[in-house]
């Protein structure tokens, strides 16, 4: 007597909230095949993409589709029947039984659990793939210290050839400062949405940057919400941390609450300043005011005096 066996059934139907195209790119990857190859499994016919298995390796091959975001199915292997009775000769030749038949619904050679990778791969300047916590804040510090050493050199450069020619440095200045600006953004949102595609959320969800106090809740988010432990629809999770990783990101941790002093310095020291300002106006305001009215009532002492001389004259007689 033999157990039952199973196989696994895919339709092209997806998970609630996978995307076709990261759907098939995925499958690309667990295969290890073409993406052209994978279109051919998307007809909506029933494929197996994975013939008689036990019932736990089915569950395994299973959850990698899942986790891929592909809604595939487990269904029992018929048994096949063999009857003498319906044996007939048939030309040894005429076909090559040893070779499958060439279809263009048959799924890839490759199997879906023994080639799963264990973690993916990392590539910086691309929105594809995860990066976990402290990965992010290490790429983070990394490209801020790549940005204030490229702005330091433009800087010096660019005072070098104001001595020569004013014009031309502000003219180049201008376009290499908006191209290093260009160039933050874009890596900025790159690790940004590998960053949220290893929370299982889209990329899109960075756009959340543009509101207003939103903005500044957003981005704590990505520094304190874990990851997927295993793989998700946006591929396998990301390769363990690095020494350098934990010591780049323990170096932006300690820089964080040194950038909220400075600033908190500033705002303190600023604020300081604005008022002695308006004292220093509110005092000079009084002076004046004050000078204003001494100058007034001597004006009146003056006059008033000038009346008493004036009254004090003699008048002539008319009898004289």
């Amino acid at each position: 007597m033999s157990d039952n066996r199973f196989k696994i059934v895919f339709d092209g139907a997806l998970l609630p909230g996978v995307e076709s195209t990261t759907a098939k790119l995925n499958l690309a990857e667990l295969f290890k095949s073409a993406v052209e190859a994978i279109e051919k499994l998307f007809t909506g016919r029933p494929v197996a993409l994975k013939r008689d298995l036990s019932r736990p390796d089915a569950e395994t091959y299973l959850t990698a589709l899942h986790n891929a975001g592909i809604d595939a199915r487990i269904e029992a292997e018929q048994p096949v029947a063999f009857s003498l009775a319906e044996t007939h000769e048939t030309d040894s030749g005429a076909t090559d039984f040893s070779r499958p038949a060439a279809s263009p619904y048959a799924p890839p050679r490759a199997a879906v659990g023994d080639d799963l990778p264990e973690y993916s791969s990392l590539k910086v300047f691309t929105i594809n793939g995860r990066i976990g916590r402290l990965r992010y804040l290490a790429w983070t510090l990394v490209l801020t210290v790549a940005m204030l050493v490229a702005a330091g050199i433009l800087s010096t450069v660019g005072f070098a050839i104001a001595t020569a020619s004013p014009t031309i440095a502000v003219i180049l200045g201008s376009l290499l400062g908006f191209a290093l600006f260009v160039a933050l953004v874009v890596v900025s949102v790159q690790i940004g949405v590998q960053r949220l595609h290893d929370l299982g959320w889209s990329g899109w969800w960075y756009l959340l940057n543009l509101v207003p106090l939103v903005n500044s809740v957003f981005p704590l988010l990505l520094l304190v919400l874990p990851g997927n432990a295993g793989a998700n629809q946006y591929g396998a999770p990301p390769p363990r941390n690095s020494t350098a990783v934990k010591v780049l990101a323990s170096l932006w941790l300690a820089f964080i609450p040194l950038v909220l002093i400075v600033v908190v310095t500033l705002g303190m020291n600023g604020y300081q300043n604005q008022l002695e300002a308006n004292v220093d106006s509110s005092y000079e305001s009084s002076s004046l005011t004050s000078d204003d009215d001494a100058d007034q009532s001597v004006i009146v002492d003056e006059e008033d005096v000038q009346s008493a001389d004036e009254a004090a004259e003699p008048v002539d007689s008319p009898e004289q």
